[in-house]
C-alpha cells in the first residue's frame, strides 16, 4: 500500500481509531472517505476537516451496505483502498441468556459488516492498478478478555478470514492487511484513561511508520501489541490470559 495518492474508504470512522486513522492518511495526501451511522456526527467531522468526505452506512443493514457502495463507487470511481474499521466491544455475562442480544449485535457489526464490505468492493478494488483491503483485527484475536467474549470472537474470525482473503486474491492486484491493535485509549470499553492502554497518538504515529516503509507485512503490528499477539508462540499463553482475566 503506497500512504498516499490514494482515494481511502474508512468504515467506521466517527472516533477512536478508525477516526484517527481517517485524518493521519487525508494529511499524508490522500483522499478519504469516512463512515458511520451518525449523520450529525460526520457532517461534523467533514466541517471540522476540509478535503474529508463522508458516507452515512449502518454496516449491520445488508441492504444498506449495497445501497451505501453502490454510490460510493458512482461519486467516487478511483476508490482503490477499503479499510474495514467498525467495530463495538461490550462487556458480556454468559451466566445466562442476557448476553445474546450483546453478542448478535456484535457479530453483525464486528464480523458480517466487514465482510459485506469485502463482498461489495472486492470486484471494483480488483480493476485497479493497485488496491488495498485493510481489515482490524485486535490482539484480543489471540488471547482474549474474557469479559468481552464475543467481540474477541469476531476478532479471531477476522484473522481467520484476512488469511484466507490474502491467499484468495493472491492473483490480483490487490493487497490484504491485517491492523491489529493493543489495548489502545479510546472510548471502547471506556479506555480513555486506561493506564494500561497505548495513547492513541503513539498508536497512529507507529501506525503510519509501518505504512510509509517499503514492502509491508501482512500484519500491522506495533510494538505493544507483540506480546499479546505471539502470547501461545512463546510459551506465555495462560499467563497472560491470567492477567486479562483479572481486568
Amino acid at each position: 500500500m503506497n500512504v498516499t495518492g490514494n482515494t481511502i474508504f474508512v468504515a467506521g470512522a466517527t472516533s477512536g481509531i478508525g477516526l484517527g486513522l481517517a485524518l493521519r492518511l487525508h494529511a499524508a495526501g490522500n483522499r478519504v472517505i469516512v463512515s458511520g451511522r451518525r449523520e450529525d456526527r460526520l457532517k461534523q467531522i467533514v466541517s471540522e476537516n476540509p478535503g474529508i468526505e463522508s458516507l452515512v452506512l449502518d454496516v449491520t443493514d445488508p441492504a444498506a451496505v449495497q445501497d451505501a457502495t453502490a454510490h460510493l463507487l458512482r461519486r467516487f470511481p478511483d476508490l482503490n483502498v477499503l479499510v474495514a474499521m467498525a467495530g463495538i466491544m461490550l462487556p458480556e455475562d454468559l451466566h445466562s441468556d442476557g448476553f445474546l442480544a450483546t453478542a448478535e449485535a456484535t457479530v453483525a457489526t464486528n464480523l458480517l459488516g466487514p465482510i459485506r464490505l469485502v463482498a461489495a468492493l472486492t470486484e471494483h478494488l480488483a480493476t485497479r492498478p493497485r488496491a488495498t483491503i485493510m481489515t482490524v483485527s485486535s490482539g484480543l484475536a489471540f488471547v482474549p478478555l474474557p469479559i468481552a467474549p464475543t467481540y474477541n470472537a469476531t476478532k479471531a474470525a477476522i484473522h481467520s478470514f484476512t488469511e484466507s482473503l490474502r491467499v484468495q486474491l493472491a492473483d490480483t492486484r490487490i493487497d490484504v492487511l491485517e491492523l491489529v491493535p493493543p489495548a489502545v485509549r479510546t472510548a471502547l470499553m471506556g479506555q480513555e484513561d486506561s493506564a494500561t492502554a497505548m495513547p492513541l497518538d503513539a498508536f497512529l504515529d507507529e501506525v503510519m511508520t509501518i505504512l510509509g516503509r517499503g514492502g509491508q507485512p501482512n500484519e500491522i503490528l506495533v510494538k505493544a501489541v507483540e506480546p499479546v499477539r505471539f502470547a501461545e508462540a512463546r510459551g506465555e499463553y495462560a499467563d497472560l490470559l491470567r492477567i486479562l482475566s483479572n481486568r
